[in-house]
């Protein structure tokens, strides 16, 4: 229980935070993997390399110390941190472990200012911190292990397809080696795959949208092909490396982003290999019959990079769905297609602004690119749902 003084001491702290910045971060995740070398087997090592996952962190410290007077406005973070961290099965051991390396750190960078007061008010924030992580991710554990299909930790699955969807992206469909039932997934949520890639060093484990609906019995997910080199290992090991009848592990489907279905029109965004949750969404909405305005847009460089082109073009025929797309690099005269980058205000009057639901997915620049368009348009924020590749940012 956090008493006031610790409260007081932890805010007190957020002056001294900023003026280290994310070297805190840097410094807790160089001296955790000295010392406990096991847990690159569960964090995304790209992440690390790149440094998104030490400014992910820090922002995440900063922002605690100053709602930790008012926890409910983290409620969505939360939420967002813990269903990821089902994704790579983390379990309440690890909570120990960061939380001893935090302080630590914490003692090491701050010397002196890092007073038995403030460390007293940091274990106490933390503790409170990490059982509330602990508590909701158990709770997901149990509930999904409950439903039908359902499980907890790694299952072992078999791939039994992979098809090319575009120059960059193939599918990958995964049916489990018990061949059980596998549990249903929102719209929009994502898989744990966990893997050894041929000339890793560790475990691997990243998330990868579903690009299907639902069926009870195998999984699809989507993989673009990034450049060569460790940021891209997983995903060209999925292109390359990972053959028909060969086995991975999968941890069950997570994540805060998916579709609600409040009987409104739908539109769904996305650029690049972000459409594989909107492929998602609209194979759901056609599977239900879905009887509102569905709107797909989606921008990518070119038509070679333009993964499920036809089959968005069939699911014109089953649902009310209007398609436009726009190529960066390609000009073309087929209908409801655009050069260069999106650009809402050509469709605005077809577009459900004051009712409608908006579903991006994307690069962060997109994203943000694509929100302002929205809120000039005259959409509202709460209108608009967006996913976030990798460490997540706020926009």
């Amino acid at each position: 229980m956090l008493s006031q003084q610790h409260i007081d001491t932890v805010k007190s702290t957020i002056p001294l935070l900023e003026s280290v910045g994310s070297k805190i971060t840097e410094h807790f995740y160089v001296r955790m993997f000295k010392h406990n070398p096991e847990l690159k087997d569960i964090f995304n090592m790209s992440h690390q390399q790149s440094g998104g996952q030490s400014v992910a962190l820090f922002n995440a410290l900063a922002a605690y110390a100053t709602h930790i007077d008012n926890l409910p406005v983290l409620t969505a973070a939360v939420e967002r941190i813990a269903q990821k961290h089902t994704s790579f099965y983390i379990q309440p051991e690890h909570y120990d472990i960061v939380g001893h390396h935090l302080i630590e750190t914490l003692r090491e960078l701050a010397s002196d200012a890092f007073t038995p007061e403030i460390e007293e008010a940091w274990v106490a924030a933390y503790g409170l911190l990490a059982s509330v992580f602990i508590n909701r991710e158990g709770t997901l554990y149990k509930e999904r292990a409950a439903t039908e299909g359902g499980w907890e930790g790694p299952r072992r699955f078999r791939l039994i397809e992979k098809r090319i969807e575009s120059e960059l992206v193939k599918s990958l469909v995964f049916e489990p080696i018990d061949g059980k039932p596998v549990i249903g997934y929102q719209p929009g949520q994502y898989l744990g795959v966990k893997v050894t890639p041929t000339g890793s060093e560790h475990i691997e484990i990243r998330q990868y949208s579903l690009s299907d609906k639902a069926n009870g019995e195998t999984y699809r997910i989507s993989v673009k092909r990034e450049a060569m080199g460790i940021p891209g290992l997983v995903s060209n090991y999925l292109h390359d490396g990972l053959r028909l009848n060969e086995e991975v592990e999968l941890l069950a489907p997570a994540g805060d982003f998916f579709f609600t279905d409040q009987q409104r029109p739908v539109v769904a965004i996305s650029a690049g290999v972000g459409l594989t949750p909107m492929v998602s969404i609209v194979e759901t909405l056609a599977g239900q019959g879905y009887s509102q305005p569905v709107h797909f847009l989606h921008a990518c460089e070119n038509v070679e990079q333009h993964s499920f082109r036809k089959r968005v073009g069939h699911l014109t025929e089953v649902l009310p769905l209007t398609a436009h797309t726009w190529y960066n690099q390609d000009h073309s005269d087929a209908k409801n297609t655009h050069h260069g980058l999106m650009d809402l205000s050509q469709i605005s009057e077809e577009l459900p602004l004051s009712n409608g639901d908006f579903y991006l997915c994307g690069p962060t620049p997109f994203m943000r690119f694509i929100k302002q368009q929205l809120i000039t348009l005259g959409a509202t924020e709460e209108q608009i749902h967006y996913e976030v590749f990798g460490p997540h940012q706020d926009f």
